[in-house]
């Protein structure tokens, strides 16, 4: 079945079962592996075996483009601050078909009303000197889903308490949007806020994070902690991760209120064995493999990741999503660290 962009944004978020899902992704993605193999002689060269998943590390040795120069509308580069930052190459309908899809997701769990946003961040984050990087990147993309937006750091990365407590008085009663990067938030958010001793209440408060986990854990901060320690800080907020990278952007899997990361309908996930690629049954760690059918002008369509994850069921989460639900168990041995929030030390 092959389904128009338009009736491909109507598909409901997390409301199609598992097999209904998977009946409308397969065309779609063989599909989109013909196209890439058609286009991009690189990614052809990968695929003596048929269907092989493409390592994102591949991203990182070279430019992987299914489009031709001057149809090039951006190229997004990951984060880090060792290693050779992976490319990523949109046309404008490639961006913009991501862009209606992340719209789609965010509204689901904001709702269809743009909220007042805090940047738990610097605005000198979005200072964009060759290329746009990953962390700038969700800045910009999130920005869209908040209106009034305030930056709850300064240039210097410090605490803007100031900024925070007017932000925090004038939607005082309201529903209000916070987003960052996990380190950056524990470092800079947390810590500072709990060494003056400072709470900042409010009544209704959705925060969205993501990146940057390995390092919270080396300081023996777990989900529970962190999430503990942000209520604290700001009352009554409900905090939710989100799993993503910019080899697929537009596709990011939030977590719910029971602590799962869900699948949305326009991709999906495996967990698959290091050696032989094969699926693993559920409730086993594995290597994460990605599908998406929004990878239009670059071959970022089924990926092999460098990620852990466990996946512990499918259709039947608690919180009544569909689909493939799992947490994230960390990284690959000897895997270079590709964190987004990992830029600020």
């Amino acid at each position: 079945m092959h389904l128009s962009d338009e009736e491909l944004l109507e598909l409901p978020v997390y409301d199609l079962c598992q097999n209904e899902k998977w009946e409308l992704l397969t065309p779609l993605l063989d599909e989109l592996h013909h196209f890439h193999k058609v286009h991009c002689e690189k990614y052809s060269a990968t695929q003596q075996l048929g269907g092989t998943p493409l390592a994102v590390r591949a991203f990182k040795n070279q430019l992987l483009s299914s489009i031709d120069a001057d149809k090039v509308h951006r190229i997004l580069k990951s984060s880090g601050t060792t290693g050779t930052q992976s490319q990523i190459v949109l046309d404008s309908d490639t961006a913009r078909l991501q862009s209606k899809v992340l719209s789609k997701i965010m509204q689901h769990w904001l709702g269809p009303k743009r909220l007042p946003l805090l940047i738990l961040d610097s605005r000198k984050a979005l200072d964009v000197h060759s290329g746009m990087s990953a962390r700038a990147a969700g800045i910009q993309g999130m920005s869209f889903f908040g209106r009034d937006h305030h930056f709850a750091l300064d240039e210097n990365m410090d605490l803007d308490l100031a900024v925070i407590m007017s932000f925090a008085d004038k939607y005082a009663g309201q529903p209000v949007f916070m987003y960052g990067f996990t380190f950056i938030i524990w470092q800079r958010i947390v810590q500072q806020l709990r060494q003056l001793e400072k709470q900042v209440a409010f009544s209704d408060a959705f925060l969205l994070h993501g990146g940057g986990w390995k390092k919270i854990s080396e300081q023996a901060v777990d989900k529970k902690t962190f999430k503990q320690e942000l209520s604290a800080c700001f009352g009554n907020v409900t905090v939710h991760d989100y799993y993503g990278m910019v080899e697929q952007t537009g596709t990011i899997y939030v977590e719910c209120e029971h602590g799962m990361l869900h699948a949305p309908v326009w991709s999906d996930i495996n967990v698959v064995d290091p050696v032989t690629l094969r699926p693993l049954p559920a409730h086993t760690v594995g290597v994460v493999q990605l599908q998406s059918v929004i990878a239009r002008s670059y071959p970022g369509h089924n990926l092999l990741t460098e990620d852990l994850a466990i996946i512990h069921g499918i259709d039947d989460c608690v919180c009544g999503r569909k689909g493939k639900y799992f947490t994230i168990q960390g990284r690959v041995a000897q895997a270079e660290v590709r964190g987004c929030s990992d830029t600020f030390k």
